[in-house]
């Protein structure tokens, strides 16, 4: 399939440059008519076996559609790192335009505007929207402050070099992750001694020195990515 779509560069105030190729409208409306024949096929099923319970099976099954509606997405963005069943079909994930992971509040208020952007309906307003604009954005995405793009691995990623995942022991924010991504995809360009040169600058703060600094910098970097 070919893309409808753009490589975007995201550039820090320290100058680090973070490229994004966000998903065109013909990838993500074929990844939405996956979620939903399955969320449909689960809500069906439901509702077969609540059948039998009269009234109050209907009333939970009408209960378990709304929640399949709404809180599916939801799901899969914060317990699957933004890849829904869908997206994961073709290599789609959903971030913060910044390039951080999605967050709780960010992916329910675009999965709220999902009913702006179906009127008048089919989601004619969400497309022309996305192709409005070269992040591909619908109004859900502009309220939230997010993008789906293609989940590209980096070669120079250090996943290879190192398993696990683990939090930073102090707050980040947005620019510190940012370097901590940029240092772990051009550890395998840095010399030994370069890497731990980098990584004992935090030692004050992560009580690591050395080998064992640049491995916890790592494993950060996989946890700021949703990488396991």
């Amino acid at each position: 399939m070919q893309r409808l779509d753009s490589q975007i560069v995201i550039e820090t105030p320290e100058g680090i440059s973070l490229p994004l190729t966000p998903a065109g409208p013909g990838v993500r409306i074929l990844a939405f008519l996956i979620d939903a024949i399955i969320r449909y096929a689960i809500v069906f099923a439901v509702f077969l076996v609540l059948q039998f319970f009269g009234d109050i099976g209907s009333g939970i099954g009408l209960i378990a559609m709304f929640l399949f509606e709404w809180f599916y997405p939801v799901f899969f963005d914060i317990f699957r790192h933004g890849v829904t069943p869908g997206k994961k079909s073709f290599n789609l994930r959903v971030i913060h335009d910044d390039g951080t992971p999605i967050c709780f509040s960010s992916s329910v208020v675009r999965n709220l505007l999902r009913v702006a952007d179906f009127l008048p309906s089919f989601y004619i307003l969400g497309v022309l929207c996305m192709m409005s604009n070269r992040r591909f954005q619908r109004l859900g995405d502009l309220a939230a402050g997010t993008l789906v793009v293609y989940d590209s691995p980096s070669p120079q990623f250090a996943e290879s070099r190192i398993e696990g995942s683990q939090p930073f022991p102090a707050p980040l924010n947005w620019q510190q992750q940012q370097a901590i991504i940029q240092f772990s995809e051009r550890c395998n360009t840095l010399s030994e001694a370069r890497q731990q040169e980098l990584a004992n600058l935090l030692t004050p703060i992560t009580q690591d020195r050395d080998q064992a600094a640049v491995n916890t910098l790592l494993r950060v970097a996989n946890g700021i990515l949703g990488r396991q």
